[in-house]
């Protein structure tokens, strides 16, 4: 299953039918498991600790972002984002600004697609000091999105 979220922030599909053919690939995987034949598809993730694929790429995009903000990539990041720094208490305090462009074609451009759900994060995560604390407390808010 990792074979289908390899590279996804290069490759997420643009269409729904296309999610929809890589979600029933994985779920024809899973069905193949023992002992969870049982399960639903929604039971059969929870127990593996995995996620939808649309929730899965989205995982993976915030992750990247955060490498671009905050961790090892932060060059990059600055010529890929332009953070609003803010000290509102309603907000994350680490915000980047959401470009609009008239055509439409860019909308699935990697930071197009982050920016509205990273501006959504909760401080505590975004302000974690390192990928390690990141990765959990962004699975925590994770389960409660989407």
């Amino acid at each position: 299953m990792a074979a289908l979220t390899y590279c996804v922030q290069f490759w997420a599909p643009q269409f729904k039918k296309d999610e929809e053919l890589l979600e029933r690939v994985q779920w024809g995987a899973m069905r193949m498991m023992r002992g969870l034949e049982h399960l639903s598809y929604d039971e059969r993730l929870r127990e593996l600790g995995l996620f939808r694929l649309k929730k899965r790429r989205l995982r993976g995009d915030l992750i990247n972002a955060y490498k671009y903000l905050k961790g090892g990539w932060q060059e990059d990041g600055a010529r890929l984002f332009s953070v609003v720094p803010s000290d509102r208490t309603g907000g994350n305090g680490q915000k980047t600004k959401h470009r609009k462009f008239r055509p439409n074609t860019r909308k699935n451009f990697f930071t197009l697609r982050v920016t509205e759900h990273w501006n959504r994060l909760p401080r505590e995560v975004v302000d974690s000091p390192s990928l390690e604390i990141f990765n959990p407390r962004l699975d925590k808010v994770l389960c409660s999105l989407l």
